[in-house]
């Protein structure tokens, strides 16, 4: 009697990575942590004890407090404007993360687009973007980001445009570096022979093999973004009160440290440990998708 042994399919590149991740404990507990942070943010409106704006005086200030029957009142205390600091925390984690995730889903695409373009294409589509790329990463990003914000003014919509427009080079680079290599390879060629047009190739043929260092990249970069929100925020050209955005909440505490430690304190802490997440998960992606790191 023969027994049929079914033969194992080899695991994609993408099912390859990802397992290599779940291998990585540090990665793998720095993506729970930011899925923690996902969770609450879209969740805020649930949990949240407080109104983010209901602001009372006779709160001023207030340290962390445990109310009489077991409940907590103001757990995290309130800031100078007697608002609870940690419905304030719970909402302006959606700021953060939202301004990341839009910034990051635009830039990735428009960088991956032109990065494609600049270095299957060459010739002149390569020389304008490239140059494109060089003038813009000869400015400093933030100095950058306050001029543009400065001349088109504080709001959500803006910070989101304001960053789109530097963030794609980063990609940008990327793709094009990853293009450049993979327009040699022998599958390319066979599709160049079969008669398939620059456009097929571009997006079905070395698109899905440009995805991996794309992911690795906009991982990297969201930290980065966050910390741009915030610090544009701190400076009063973001998010404006009474939204709350963990940025206006340091900005608000600053002149209380001594006093009222808790009100920049904790939003200080939130951006730390998310970001510090964000750049432990984009670490472990690297390691997990460079084909570098795993040849025999």
């Amino acid at each position: 009697m023969t027994v049929a042994v079914a033969e194992e399919r080899p695991l994609s590149p993408l099912a390859l990575g990802l397992e290599r991740f779940a291998r990585n404990g540090t990665a793998l507990a720095a993506a729970v942590v930011i899925v923690l942070f996902v969770l609450v943010a879209l969740l805020a409106p649930l949990i949240a004890p407080h109104d983010p704006a209901d602001a009372d005086l006779f709160r001023r200030l207030q340290p962390p407090v445990w109310q009489e029957g077991g409940e907590w009142a103001f757990p995290l205390g309130c800031d100078s404007l007697g608002r609870d600091i940690l419905s304030r925390l719970l909402y302006g984690a959606r700021v953060s993360l939202t301004v990341a995730a839009l910034v990051i889903g635009i830039a990735a695409v428009l960088g991956t687009l032109l990065g494609l373009a600049a270095g299957y294409l060459r010739g002149w589509a390569d020389v304008v973007i490239s140059r494109l790329v060089d003038t813009l990463l000869g400015f400093p990003y933030l100095i950058f980001a306050i001029g543009l914000m400065a001349m088109m003014g504080p709001g959500f919509h803006n910070i989101v445009l304001v960053l789109v427009y530097k963030e794609w080079v980063f990609a940008c680079r990327v793709v094009r570096g990853e293009t450049l290599a993979a327009r040699e390879q022998d599958y390319v060629e066979a599709a160049r022979a079969l008669g398939c047009g620059s456009a097929h190739i571009m997006l079905r043929e070395i698109l899905p093999n440009v995805l991996s260092p794309v992911l690795v990249v906009a991982t990297f970069r969201m930290a980065y973004v966050i910390i741009l929100e915030a610090s544009l925020s701190f400076l009063g050209l973001g998010v404006q009160p009474p939204t709350p955005s963990w940025g206006n909440m340091v900005a608000d505490g600053r002149d209380f440290l001594v006093d009222a430690w808790w009100v920049s304190t904790l939003p200080g802490l939130a951006i730390l440990t998310l970001v510090l997440a964000i750049n432990l998960a984009s670490q472990g992606l690297r390691d997990a998708f460079d084909p570098r790191l795993h040849q025999a």
